[in-house]
């Protein structure tokens, strides 16, 4: 009679404690819902040397210096920095297939082309391969802003002009965002270079940063 007294008094209590780890249960299930939503989003740099950093320390280029602003100013957003001392718009066009298939980029920034110019490459070469990356960005979902180059004049007028011409028609074609030339703001003073008066130095970096901003800051939204 004690042992059938004992389960009756048992069973309300692990009732009680069944309901307990059922609804303990189902809150854990829904957590990972709501942090689905709160997802972090990624941008994807894909450039040259210029924003790899030559000659640089760490934290010292226009894309780390970014990085910073972006984690600062647009909380849920990072920045993943893929570019390449000595890329090319081919290396870029090969690459990019595989860098929004792991990363999911939500914005792709394409600064390449420079080493094209400096190697006299085709124009058209030049112009297709900054085409397939900027359509791979874009059918993947993400938005683009196009960081357009300048050749120096002994090139040759027609290709310099027709380098320039690449990306402005091509920011035009896909709606892109874009800055012309994004060395401006120093491109026109040669102590803003290092010995081989191509990289700009550390100290102007931030300056470069603050000019590609206004472009980039309204595309992570």
């Amino acid at each position: 009679m004690k042992q059938s007294g004992y389960a009756v008094v048992r069973r309300p209590v692990q009732w009680g404690l069944a309901l307990v780890l059922m609804t303990f249960m189902q809150s854990l299930l829904a957590q990972p819902a709501v942090a689905a939503t709160a997802t972090t989003k990624t941008v994807l740099v894909m450039g040259d040397s210029l924003s790899a950093g030559y000659g640089l320390g760490p934290t010292e280029g226009w894309v780390p210096l970014t990085t910073a602003k972006v984690t600062q100013e647009k909380p849920g957003w990072n920045v993943v920095n893929a570019s390449i001392s000595g890329e090319t718009s081919a290396g870029g066009a090969a690459r990019i297939g595989a860098q929004l298939q792991r990363l999911k980029p939500a914005v792709v920034v394409i600064e390449l082309g420079a080493n094209d110019g400096l190697r006299g490459l085709p124009l058209a070469q030049t112009k297709t391969n900054l085409e397939k990356m900027i359509t791979a960005a874009q059918q993947s979902g993400a938005r683009v802003l196009l960081l357009g180059m300048q050749m120096p004049p002994n090139l040759g007028r027609a290709y310099t002009e027709g380098f320039a011409g690449n990306f402005s028609a091509l920011a035009k074609q896909y709606d892109t965002a874009f800055i012309p030339f994004f060395l401006q703001p120093i491109a026109s003073d040669r102590a803003n270079f290092q010995a081989d008066n191509l990289h700009p130095t550390a100290a102007v970096q931030p300056q470069i940063r603050d000019f590609v901003w206004p472009k980039l800051g309204p595309l992570l939204k």
